[in-house]
C-alpha cells in the first residue's frame, strides 16, 4: 500500500474545506506549504459538498494570506458523506485525509470508513468520545490489515492533554507509576501502583472535573503503552479553574437554566435559534469574529506526582513532583489547525515511526515516537517545565 500511496497526486485533501474549522485549516495548510522547501513540495487539494463553496473558500484564503495563488494551484474535489462513491475517488487521491465535517457521531464513520477501504490515512479533530471509541472498536483491525492510520481527536480535543501528558513523563526525572482511571472495552484494569492521584491543590481556585474527550483519550493512550510498551500507566484526571465563588454561583444558575429549558422542545429550540442570549454572548451562529480569535488564548497546567528513583510505590504516596505547561493561541481556530496540519505533517515525514503497520489510535499513541511535539513548539503551542520538586 506504501508504494500506491506515494503515488497519489496529493498528499492531503481537506474535506470540508468550506466550512468555518475548514477555512482556518487551508489557510493553515497553505502556510505550512509555503514554509516546504522551495514552496511547493506539499502538494494539497480541497473537497467538500458545493465547488462554489470550496472556490469562495480558497478565494477568501488567497486575499488573507496575500497568495494569489492558491485560487488557481489548488485543485477542488466535489464530495458529500451521503454518496459513498465520491467518498471513494476522493480518498483514492490523497495520501492523508484531514475531515473536518461534523458533528462526526452523525457523519465522521462513513469517511472513516471510505479511507480504509481505498487506503488513505484519517485526521480528524473530533471531540466526541463515543465516535471516537466506537471506531476504535469497530474499525481497528480492518485499518491496521490495510495499513491505514486513523488517528482522532488531533485538534485541541486532545492533542495538548494527551501529548501533554508524555511531556510530563518524560520530563519526570523519577519513573512514575500511577493508576489508571475506569475501565473501558470489556479489558481488565491496568494494574494500580502507587497511591491514587486527587486534585492538586496548586490550582488555587475553583474548578469541576472537565467533561470532555480528553480523559477517555488519555486513558486509551495510557492503555496502548502499557499493552503495546510495557510502561507503567499514569493516572489523569482533568479540571477546568472556573474563578471564585461568584463565578460558581454564576455557573450553576446557568447550568441550571440550560437543564430546564433541554427537557422541552419549545426550550431547545430557543436554545438553537438564540445561542448568543443564553451563553451570555459565549456563543453564536456565526461563530467568533477575528477579533475575538486574536484575543484569545489558552493553557493547560500539568501537577504531575511520581515516585523518587529506587523508592517503590506500593509503600507509601508519592515523594516527588513536576509542574509543567502548554500555552497557545486561541483553541477552536487556532491552535486546533495548527495540531491538525502538523499531524498531518508528521503522519507523511515520519511514517516509520507510528506503531504497527495500521489502525485506529490516539494522538500520544500515535505520535509518541515522532517529533509531533517540537513540531507543535515551532507552531503557536509551547510545552514547557515550571518546576520540579
Amino acid at each position: 500500500m506504501t508504494a500506491a500511496v506515494s503515488l497519489r497526486p496529493y498528499h492531503i485533501i481537506v474535506f470540508g474545506a468550506s466550512g468555518f474549522t475548514g477555512q482556518f485549516v487551508v489557510e493553515e495548510l497553505a502556510r505550512c506549504g509555503a514554509e516546504s522547501p522551495g514552496g511547493g513540495s506539499l502538494k494539497w487539494a480541497v473537497a467538500g459538498r458545493s465547488r462554489q463553496r470550496l472556490e469562495e473558500a480558497l478565494k477568501r484564503a488567497a486575499g488573507r494570506l496575500s497568495m494569489p495563488e492558491l485560487r488557481t494551484d489548488i485543485e477542488i474535489i466535489v464530495a458529500d458523506v451521503s454518496i459513498e462513491e465520491s467518498l471513494a475517488i476522493m480518498c483514492q487521491q490523497g495520501q492523508v485525509i484531514l475531515n473536518c465535517v461534523g458533528p462526526y457521531r452523525f457523519y465522521g464513520e462513513p469517511v472513516v470508513k471510505a479511507c480504509i477501504e481505498n487506503g488513505a490515512h484519517y485526521i480528524d479533530i473530533c471531540g466526541e468520545p463515543q465516535f471516537l471509541e466506537r471506531m476504535q472498536l469497530e474499525y481497528h483491525a480492518k485499518a491496521s490489515d490495510r495499513g491505514v492510520y486513523v488517528i482522532g481527536s488531533c485538534g485541541f480535543d486532545s492533542i495538548p492533554a494527551d501529548l501533554g501528558v508524555l511531556y510530563t513523563r518524560r520530563q519526570f526525572k523519577d519513573s512514575a507509576s500511577l493508576r489508571q482511571m475506569r475501565k473501558k472495552f470489556g479489558h481488565k484494569p491496568l494494574p494500580a501502583l502507587g497511591a491514587k492521584a486527587k486534585k492538586s491543590k496548586e490550582i488555587e481556585q475553583y474548578a469541576i472535573p472537565f467533561m470532555g474527550s480528553d480523559p477517555s483519550v488519555v486513558k486509551r493512550t495510557q492503555r496502548f503503552l502499557y499493552e503495546e510498551e510495557h510502561q507503567s500507566p499514569i493516572q489523569y484526571s482533568a479540571y477546568v479553574g472556573v474563578g471564585g465563588l461568584f463565578s460558581v454561583v454564576k455557573l450553576f444558575c446557568g447550568g441550571l437554566l440550560f437543564w430546564f429549558l433541554v427537557k422541552f422542545s419549545l426550550g431547545r429550540k430557543l436554545l438553537t435559534t438564540f445561542p448568543w442570549i443564553f451563553s451570555f454572548g459565549l456563543f453564536s451562529k456565526s461563530g467568533p469574529t477575528m477579533k475575538q480569535i486574536e484575543d484569545t488564548c489558552f493553557s493547560l497546567t500539568f501537577f504531575g506526582e511520581g515516585y523518587s528513583e529506587g523508592a517503590d510505590p506500593s509503600q507509601g504516596r508519592p515523594d516527588s513532583k513536576i509542574c509543567t505547561q502548554i500555552i497557545g493561541a486561541e483553541p477552536g481556530y487556532v491552535a486546533t489547525v495548527s495540531a491538525m496540519v502538523q499531524a498531518a505533517v508528521t503522519l507523511l515525514n515520519e511514517l516509520h515511526s507510528l506503531p504497527r503497520r495500521g489502525g485506529v489510535f490516539t494522538p500520544g499513541a500515535a505520535f509518541y515516537k515522532t517529533n509531533l511535539i517540537d513540531r507543535l513548539q515551532n507552531h503557536s503551542i509551547k510545552f514547557s517545565v515550571k518546576n520540579y520538586q
